[in-house]
């Protein structure tokens, strides 16, 4: 089902696109004036019919034999020079007014929450950026550039048949209504089927980026086959709106051109009666007959131009939903700047649920300067949630996250977020050098502080062996490194930009035993002075914790130290056993998260 907004915010949207073409008055001014030397050179062709017929033919006059010759060519050269101004000024305009859509989309994309992310899939963003703004830029170059020409080029063209003979101008005009009917008819129907034609394409995209980026499981599983008939499926999909589309734009031309030879054919008719009558001269028909001629060729242009407008206008719906979408991360108008130094963070009362689904119920713990809190449980339970909320990824829905006694939700966004390092557990990094991707959160960062994150992170040795060190280029998603070179270049990174509050979500997963060990003593050192969170899968990666929370379906159901937690035989107890104690004596440490 598609979604149509509100024909008060359809209005909106529309004023706001043509208020950024409005920006751009100058050049839409230079366009217009070529767009009128377009249709004034083809007017000034149409009448120039008449003394060619009249005095060259059939008067024989030598002299308007050497001046008509002139004026055509002039005519034709300012008619040339009129469609490169035209095409060049609105081009200009065009490609202006969505390089600042794009980048307003852009800015406004990396300002939304991280729920928003989680509703939209990434091929359908990419889409609205690339195809949508696309089809904006075709409506704003193509589309205004032609309705400028054209309706200039109808104007001059239908004084000159009135001006030749306004009896059979009127007659000729009769037709004129019926032939705007399928303008406006099938440019509804164009801008319906664009919606869809659309909506399919940033479908088709996701699933691109889906089965691209998965392609080792795609082959791991065989199932190649498959996700080709996926796509065929899709693509039988967009060809669908497409071919709509193309229906409804086609059955435009047909429909004027049967409108057209009525006219022409009443034209000739009733304007050779009048020629043979005495009552008009040759000239002034052929003219009469080049003017209409000429006159019926804009109109279907028109039509096509609002076929373009139509398809422009469906995509700027599509760009604006983003662009209308609200945050529901907001900042106060004054907001409280955190100094970097090591904080107390408290959990008080927190409760948090993914719409109708409640993840946290209330969490209320308290976590020292300094202190490190390590969070284990079964997967699911809302471990990596809980870290969510400290730099406002999410908002508590009840309760209150506290640093220093002040509620972040207080404090600016931007100073909140200067606090905080974190390392995920799927590393992620960027198609960019080595040096740039640990100097990512610190990009003033000096050479040799970036190499001793890289050596405390023990990434040192293994990035002077590329070929070109820390300006190696380490592809898409750091996808020439191993896991455990991207997990440490992710550690450096936090290294680097040296937050007194530190996220750890099960930094180590992806390391081997090796650089495991070698990582954990990094850490250790990182964490000394700071306020750290540790999400913990395997319990043995937290036996420097302080203190150990247990959370199960929300909630915090234990608390301690490694030995009171064991002591108390409770789900910590049961985890550990799972892990270490299972009676076969295998670690299944892997099997929870």
């Amino acid at each position: 089902m598609i979604n149509v907004p509100p024909v008060k915010f359809i209005k909106e949207r529309h004023h706001q696109l043509f208020k950024l073409i409005k920006e751009n008055k100058l050049r839409l001014l230079f366009g217009m004036i070529c767009s009128g030397a377009v249709a004034a050179a083809t007017s000034g062709t149409a009448w120039l019919m008449k003394p060619a017929i009249d005095e060259v033919f059939v008067k024989q006059d030598l002299l308007k034999l050497k001046l008509i010759p002139i004026v055509v060519v002039a005519l034709f050269l300012l008619r040339g020079l009129g469609y490169y101004g035209q095409e060049f000024f609105m081009n200009y305009v065009g490609q202006r007014i969505i390089k600042k859509l794009r980048d307003s989309l852009y800015v406004h994309i990396q300002d939304l929450p991280f729920s928003f992310f989680y509703e939209e899939r990434t091929g359908t963003l990419m889409s609205r950026i690339t195809n949508d703004v696309n089809i904006i830029r075709n409506m704003v170059s193509t589309a205004v550039t032609g309705l400028m020409r054209d309706s200039l080029t109808i104007t001059g063209l239908t004084c000159v048949i009135l001006y030749l003979d306004w009896k059979l101008a009127l007659g000729a005009f009769i037709v004129l209504p019926l032939a705007f009917y399928p303008v406006v008819e099938f440019g509804r129907r164009v801008r319906r089927v664009s919606t869809g034609s659309q909506e399919a394409m940033a479908d088709l995209s996701s699933f691109l980026h889906e089965t691209i980026a998965g392609q080792k499981i795609v082959k791991a599983f065989g199932m190649e086959s498959y996700e080709k008939g996926r796509f065929f499926e899709r693509t039988e999909n967009l060809l669908k709106f497409e071919m709509k589309t193309v229906i409804a734009k086609s059955l435009t031309s047909p429909i004027m051109e049967f409108l057209g030879g009525v006219g022409v054919a009443f034209t000739i008719g009733y304007g050779g009666y009048r020629v043979i009558s005495g009552t008009a001269t040759p000239g002034s028909f052929f003219a009469f007959i080049g003017a209409v001629l000429m006159l019926y060729d804009p109109i279907k242009k028109l039509s096509r131009i609002n076929a373009t407008f139509q398809e422009g206008l469906a995509a700027a719906d599509r760009v604006f939903d983003i662009i209308e979408r609200k945050s529901d991360i907001v900042e106060i108008p004054d907001p409280f700047n955190i100094p970097l130094k090591p904080h107390q963070v408290t959990f008080q009362n927190v409760s948090f649920s993914y719409g109708s689904t409640m993840v946290l119920k209330d969490i209320s713990v308290d976590v020292e300067p300094g202190e490190i809190l390590a969070i284990v449980g079964m997967s699911g339970g809302g471990k990596t949630t809980l870290v969510n909320l400290i730099p406002r990824f999410y908002d508590v829905i009840e309760g209150a996250i506290l640093i220093d006694g002040t509620d972040i939700r207080n404090v600016s966004i931007k100073s909140l977020r200067k606090q905080i390092a974190i390392v995920t557990q799927d590393p992620i990094l960027f198609n960019d050098t080595v040096r740039n991707n640990i100097a990512y959160g610190k990009r003033n960062a000096s050479e040799a502080e970036i190499q001793q994150a890289a050596r405390a992170a023990y990434a040192y040795d293994f990035i002077t062996n590329f070929p070109n060190g820390f300006d190696t280029n380490i592809g898409e998603l750091g996808n020439r490194l191993s896991g455990g070179e991207k997990q440490r270049i992710c550690i450096a990174r936090a290294l680097l930009k040296d937050a007194p509050i530190l996220i750890l979500d099960e930094a180590t997963s992806s390391l081997d035993a090796e650089s495991e060990l070698l990582v954990q003593k990094a850490l250790e050192n990182l964490m000394q002075g700071r306020t750290t969170f540790v999400i913990a899968h395997r319990l043995s990666t937290i036996s420097y914790a302080d203190r150990i929370i247990v959370v199960v379906d929300g909630k915090i159901v234990e608390e301690g130290s490694h030995e009171e937690l064991l002591s108390c035989e409770g789900e910590y107890c049961k985890l550990y056993q799972m892990q270490f104690l299972n009676g076969n004596g295998r670690n299944t440490a892997n099997l929870f998260a």
